[in-house]
């Protein structure tokens, strides 16, 4: 598991304004068809949904200062564990959930803006994202 933080300006009508880009390497997510299960007409996170944010909140504990606030960007690049057909919009949901329990972020809801790449497999399966505030769009 990695976690940088690199610095980048942002350029803003009358400001600039340097933030930090976080950079992670996450285990490969449960898909969303199975971190949650239905019991009645209630619907629940399930016990791989939870140990998958449990984990993902040790491997980030001590290296998230202060939850990012505002706006966001992310770039997730999907690296699965084998060969079988997965639909890449499957799995946003275990990690969004996840950073905000580990106090990347306050809310989910603030991503604005996803680009999510699902790659070739690899033996070494993650989930690689990269956040940063997004900026407001400028004006010609």
């Amino acid at each position: 598991m990695m976690a940088d933080s690199g610095e980048s300006a942002l350029s803003f009508p009358h400001r600039s304004v340097s933030v930090a880009t976080l950079h992670f390497v996450l285990p490969f997510p449960p898909s969303v068809n199975r971190y949650y299960r239905h019991v009645g007409y209630r619907t629940l996170l399930s016990r791989e949904g939870r140990e998958y944010r449990k984990r993902v909140c040790a491997l980030l504990a001590g290296r998230v200062g202060q939850s990012l606030s505002g706006p966001l960007e992310v770039q997730l690049d999907l690296y699965p564990p084998d060969r079988r057909r997965r639909d890449w919009d499957n799995f946003q949901k275990a990690i969004w959930d996840a950073l905000q329990h580990a106090g990347v972020y306050l809310d989910d809801s603030q991503v604005k803006r996803a680009v999510v790449e699902m790659h070739e497999p690899d033996r070494a399966s993650r989930a690689e994202i990269m956040i940063q505030p997004r900026c407001p769009k400028q004006e010609p």
